[in-house]
Order: structure tokens, then sequence, then C-alpha cells
């Protein structure tokens, strides 16, 4: 009798995290993924559903924050993860999905991205072109602060595609990207005064509330 060999769950494969196009892999001649348009670049590797041991994962091996707020808005839940990088030099942008009822009408989706500059992966799921907010983006008055790790951050409105509300800044040498649908999910992150803390902080016990896997984190 031929024993059946055990089902394993295959993976997409990477794909650009500027234009989410397909990538050339690595060859005998260059270790570097590359984009048709884009060039070379880090890939974007297929979302994980939310689980404590895809965060675990993640906590571990990212180089860049994975925020998270902390308490999280009441009704809030945790709906997966993802990330930039080859698997050689850890994680070079982070991302944290999450839904939960809009302060309107309706549910919400909330991505939380942080990133090195240069990457894409924020501008990208913004619906802009460039790699990153664009220069002047931060010219005026803040259009929200919330706090990381007990500092107050600025954000910034940054245009993008109609249907999703974008904000940009900065926080630990890093890009931070919010960006909720639809567009008037927007005032969650101006007006909850979100409060961030950082997953890889292994000295925290984070019980966090999982729900479905975000269709987002696809785009």
């Amino acid at each position: 009798m031929v024993q059946e060999a055990p089902w394993v769950a295959v993976r997409a494969d990477p794909t650009c995290p500027r234009c989410f196009g397909p990538l050339h892999g690595p060859s005998v001649w260059s270790s570097a993924w590359r984009c048709d348009a884009h060039g070379d670049v880090l890939p974007y590797q297929p979302p994980w559903p939310p689980s404590s041991s895809t965060l675990d994962n993640l906590r571990r091996t990212s180089v860049v924050p994975v925020w998270l707020p902390w308490p999280l808005p009441s009704g809030w839940l945790v709906t997966g993860f993802a990330e930039v990088g080859d698997g050689r030099s850890g994680a070079r942008a982070s991302v944290v999905a999450l839904s939960g009822p809009a302060l309107t009408e309706g549910p919400a989706d909330l991505l939380i991205i942080a990133e090195e500059p240069g990457v894409g992966l924020g501008a990208a799921f913004a619906g802009l072109d460039g790699p990153d907010p664009g220069q002047g983006f931060d010219a005026g008055p803040p259009n929200a602060k919330i706090d990381v790790l007990g500092h107050p951050t600025a954000l910034w409105c940054v245009g993008g595609a109609a249907d999703r509300a974008v904000y940009a800044g900065e926080a630990l040498g890093n890009w931070l990207w919010t960006i909720a649908w639809p567009a008037d999910a927007g005032c969650v992150i101006a007006l909850l005064q979100l409060n961030l803390r950082d997953l890889r902080d292994l000295e925290r016990d984070f019980d966090l509330p999982f729900g479905a896997f975000s269709p987002r984190l696809e785009d």
C-alpha cells in the first residue's frame, strides 16, 4: 500500500512591493529580485493569516518596528501580517492588518506599515506612483497625531486612491503609514488617539484578538 505524502500548503510567489507585479527571482548571475517596471527590489512576501505563530516569526525577523495600537480600539481585531524582505537580512517592511467598526457606519480596515525609505510598499498600498510619500508632503501642519512608544508623532494626509484614507509620517528612522478603508474611516486615525507599540518587544506578552484574514493585504 502506497502511503500518501502529507499535505503541505503552497504559498504564492513574492511580488513587487511597488506595484504587486511578478518578479524575476535570483539566478546564478544575480542574487536580486527584479521587477520589469521597477528594477531590483526587495520581495513582498505572500501575506500571512493572523495567528500567534506567524506573529512570533515576524517579530523575531523584522528589522523595522511591527506597529500595533495597544490597547486596540473597542471591537477591533488583528486580521493578518505581511513583510518585505528576502530572508537574508530580515523584514525591511512590516504590515499589521486590523478590522473593526468605523466611527461612522459599517466595517473598516486599517493597515499599519513600517518600512525603510525606498522600499515602496506603503506608497503602493496608498495608490501612489513613487516609493515614498513624496517631496513636501509634510510642509504644512500635521493632520493627526498619534502616540508612538510614548512620544507624540505627527502624521500628514497623503493623496492617493480615492477609496482610502492615507496618513504618513516618520518613527524611529522609518516611514510610518496608516491606510484605512473606506476613505471616511480615516477619522479612526485622527480621533482615536492611537497608541502604537512595537510587537518586537519580546518582554511584553500581547494577547491579541484575531479575526478573519484581511483581503486588503493582497491588494
